[in-house]
């Protein structure tokens, strides 16, 4: 932290002394002819004089001695006052009054006064006392960016020795002042009482550290005595006796600050301490550890990694070791939960035909659950955890060629069932129409003729939690390639019908298959036995279809002028489409015992392809008709704004499709069930949407379906099997806000911004994540600059954002007459003030009758400092957090925090 409150004094005397050690050495004059005459006080003000100092005017006009070394400067030497530039050739002194001012190269020196004494080689440059007797045009000195500016500078350009009074300046985030700064020579200062801080208000700041002696060696160290916390000018027992830097402009290594805390169930600890490792430019390394009394322990490695132009990553691994209770008790447990988080990204610049990503998160199914350093309270409600590592290369060209690999993980956190695809080979040869013309547009069933390749592997595994990433999980693991070649083509037909023909040819490979027979076991009853047979072996499929649709308008226009709806247009797009699958029984065989023999009752068969990764092909033939047909509804209407003469168009109805099929092969039940969906817009930006099924055919006494329409039946024309309604929507106080003129969207909501990362929702409707470490939810907005609190004091616009999500499933397949589902859920956040923040979230489960998840966010902008309180009132992950710190990141360890984690469930 010192170094920051050094840089900038180092810089001021050192720059002096670049430009101050050239001028003329004690003694020498200046030539009168580069000397304008001494301007009285008392002389009416003129316009500001400059005095020009060349490299030329400081040789003497005499030979040239080779032997001597020859006074040479940098830059030109430019000084200017706005009162008068004195200069004293007996005592060889310069003087510059009022908004006197010195420029030499990037260097800038300003001031009230400025005085050089060329005998002794001192610089004096200080403020001045104006007419209301307030001290000011205080020094200001600047290079480059860096601008330091205090009480007064002494500075001898012999000894290169320095004293600063009250330096201000600003280095990064920190805002820092000194009484005096003593530089003895090049490689050690000294100041004394330097006060530094990060509040915007440097003057008058609400917390500071206070220094009271600092040993500062250029580019090797900084050691400081006593060191403690100022808040509100009081002292606080926060702080060092001594302390020790080493100073470097380059990332460094060093001790991670744990924090301490007490946990319900593993009792005192000391949480996320560790070591930074600075690997170097491009990568860095955090190790981190936690230790609870009752013998409880876990670590965390935690790597990001970046290179320009080319790829940039995070990879993170978290272990514990939880012990629940006490060794010797009966309710004792341990456990060992870890995960692993691996995020890789590559530059789309840097190789536009290939590329690699990565996405991992897998691990301990109840890792999130049971973590006692848990971050993200959202992540315990999510059921799965996916990974994705894929390469993909394209082979430009005509054809193209596309190849990926991909390595993919599943895991549910309720079954603990794992599956893995290691790995999953893509190819694929782009469409090619062998029969289009060279040139022109193609037409017709011939030139619409497409064709291409994809290429499919597989090979899977499905484990549990308990052998994932044992040997063990490969002991399921089925694997095989498919080929297949889709043909399709495409015409018109009078101008309205659109006309599509398709068939594809499927071949698939598979390394092992499945051998079945007969056998009576001990009981006498007769089971099957499957037996896996390695080995090489294939199987062809195919299949074909056809389709037609077209579009259908419907207009209507009112007569009256003055009339709100001035115009209707419904969309119709009907379509029928067929579909035929082949039987493919030549590759099923009876089912027998070991010696060939029918045991059973009943005619069985099996392919040697059942279980295999693409599973056996279709034994039955199949052909069904689709008929489908999709509606929008729209309208132009009338303006409020009766200024406005241009028509509104609005959607009545955003989408309303009606599905259904007939088996044409079937002997029974061949209507499939009538299948809605719609979207109703309600108000601006809400949409409400519904599905139902409505299935024709009617129910015997045990509730199954039988093959008998319902109206015959005694019943309705459809029975409703199932209905569903959802809508979600976000309100805030922008969306009630008059839009100026020209607007094109509303206002900018500063709330919106939500937690995506690590499992969070965009609407928070199930919690938003925190950081332990400064008390922050994951991606939250930036700071925003200081607010002057009398200025907003009487704020009548308050932001706010309300969250709402709704849904409902109604089920009465087999005669249930239940919504076995509905539920709300509603989050929003709220700012009282222009420091204050409320929010949370909440919903009820109407079918189960209960509470949601539920949290409560308060957050308080303390200026300099950061307080927040997260609580999760009810439920099992029931839990609190408490944050008081420091909001700059540089200070960011001096923090107080306390928890209450959510009870362990094992």
């Amino acid at each position: 932290m010192k170094r920051y409150i050094i840089l900038s004094i180092v810089f001021l005397t050192a720059s002096l002394t670049s430009w101050a050690q050239e001028l003329p050495s004690s003694g020498s004059t200046i030539p009168a002819e580069e000397v304008p005459e001494k301007t009285p006080e008392n002389k009416p003000q003129e316009p500001a004089e400059t005095l020009v100092i060349t490299p030329d005017s400081l040789q003497l006009q005499k030979p040239i001695d080779s032997t001597k070394r020859k006074p040479i400067l940098e830059h030109k030497l430019i000084s200017s006052a706005k009162d008068y530039k004195e200069i004293d050739r007996i005592n060889n002194i310069i003087t510059l009054y009022n908004e006197a001012k010195i420029e030499y190269g990037d260097i800038t020196l300003e001031a009230g006064k400025i005085i050089m004494n060329m005998n002794t080689g001192d610089v004096f440059a200080y403020g001045v006392v104006d007419t209301a007797d307030v001290y000011s045009q205080k020094p200001v000195f600047s290079q480059g960016g860096s601008v330091v500016k205090p009480d007064s500078i002494i500075f001898n350009k012999d000894s290169r020795k320095a004293l600063i009074y009250g330096a201000n300046t600003e280095e990064g985030e920190f805002k820092v002042k000194s009484e005096v700064t003593k530089r003895v020579n090049d490689s050690v200062y000294f100041m004394k009482r330097a006060r530094f801080t990060t509040s915007n208000n440097p003057d008058n700041p609400d917390y500071y550290f206070l220094a009271r002696k600092i040993k500062f060696v250029p580019g090797k160290k900084i050691v400081t005595g006593l060191v403690n916390m100022y808040i509100a000018d009081v002292p606080t027992p926060i702080g060092l006796p001594f302390a020790y830097f080493p100073m470097t402009n380059e990332r460094k290594s060093g001790v991670i600050i744990p924090s301490f805390g007490n946990n319900n169930n593993q009792g005192y600890f000391l949480q996320n301490g560790g070591y930074y490792f600075a690997i170097n430019d491009y990568v860095d390394l955090t190790v981190l550890g936690d230790y609870f009394t009752n013998g409880s322990w876990g670590s965390r490695i935690e790597s990001s990694y970046r290179k320009r132009y080319a790829f940039s990553g995070s990879f993170r691994f978290l272990y514990e070791n939880q012990i629940q209770s006490e060794r010797g008790f009966s309710d004792f447990q341990q456990t060992n939960r870890y995960n692993i988080n691996w995020q890789h990204s590559q530059d789309a610049k840097s190789n536009p035909n290939s590329r690699f990503s990565a996405s991992v998160n897998l691990g301990s199914s109840q890792f999130f659950r049971q973590s006692f350093n848990q971050v993200n309270q959202s992540a315990t409600l999510v059921n799965n955890l996916s990974s994705s590592i894929s390469y993909s290369k394209t082979f430009t060209g005509e054809p193209q060629v596309n190849v990926s690999t991909t390595v993919s993980h599943n895991q549910n956190t309720n079954t603990n069932v794992v599956n893995l695809t290691l790995p999953t080979l893509q190819a694929s040869v782009s469409r090619v129409f062998p029969f289009a013309p060279k040139e022109g547009v193609k037409k017709g069933v011939l030139q619409n003729i497409n064709m291409q390749y994809n290429l499919r592997g597989e090979n899977r595994l499905t484990t549990n939690d308990e052998d994932f990433l044992t040997g063990k999980m490969f002991d399921n693991a089925v694997a095989g390639l498919r080929h297949s070649i889709p043909i399709s083509t495409n015409f018109k037909i009078a101008n309205y019908f659109s006309v599509g023909l398709n068939a594809s040819y499927d071949e698939s490979w598979v390394f092992e298959t499945i051998d079945q027979f007969l056998e009576v076991n001990d009981n006498g009853s007769i089971e099957t036995v499957r037996d896996t047979v390695p080995g090489f072996d294939a199987y062809r499929t195919y299949n074909y279809g056809a389709s037609i649709g077209t579009t259908v308008y419907g207009n209507w226009k009112s007569s009256n002028k003055d009339s709100k709806i001035q115009a209707i247009r419904h969309v119709m797009r009907p379509s029928v489409s067929y579909s035929a699958n082949p039987s493919f029984d030549q590759y099923y065989e009876r089912l027998l015992d070991e010696q060939g023999l029918d045991i059973s009752e009943e005619e069985r068969f099996y392919s040697r392809f059942e279980g295999t990764l693409f599973n056996a092909p279709g034994r039955v033939y199949s052909s069904s008709l689709g008929i489908g047909i999709q509606n929008t509804l729209e309208a132009k209407v009338r303006d409020r704004d009766s200024t406005k003469t241009e028509l509104k168009k609005i959607s009545l109805l955003k989408s309303f499709n009606v599905n259904t099929s007939y088996n044409l092969a079937g002997d029974s039940l061949n209507w499939s069930p009538l299948q809605l969906r719609g979207v109703i817009p309600i108000f601006k930006n809400i949409d409400l949407n519904l599905d139902a099924n409505l299935d024709p055919y009617a129910l015997d006494n045990n509730n199954q379906r039988i093959d008998r329409f319902n109206v015959d039946n005694g019943g309705s024309l459809f029975r409703l099997t199932r209905a569903g309604a959802r809508f979600n929507f976000r309100l805030s106080n922008t969306d009630f806000e008059k839009a100026k003129d020209g607007d094109n969207k509303k206002p900018d909501d500063p709330l919106q911004n939500r937690n995506l990362q690590n499992g969070g929702r965009e609407d928070d409707l199930f919690g938003a994540s925190v950081d332990y470490a400064d008390g922050t939810t994951f991606n939250q907005e930036p700071e925003k600059e200081s607010v002057d609190i009398d200025k907003t004091r009487y704020r009548f616009k308050i932001p706010w954002n309300l969250n709402f999500a709704y849904t409902m499933t109604y089920n009465n397949a087999q005669r249930q007459n239940e919504i076995n589902r509905q539920s709300l859920m509603v989050s929003g956040d709220v700012e009282l003030s222009p420091r204050w923040s409320v929010g949370g979230n909440t919903g009820y489960d109407f079918a189960n009758k209960g509470v949601s998840f539920t949290t409560l966010r308060f957050n308080r902008d303390l200026e300099s400092w950061r307080l927040s309180f997260n609580w999760t009132p009810i439920g099992p992950q029931n839990s609190w957090f408490f944050f008081i710190g420091i909001k700059s990141g540089a200070l960011s360890d001096i923090k107080w925090d306390q928890r209450k984690q959510p009870d362990p469930q094992f």
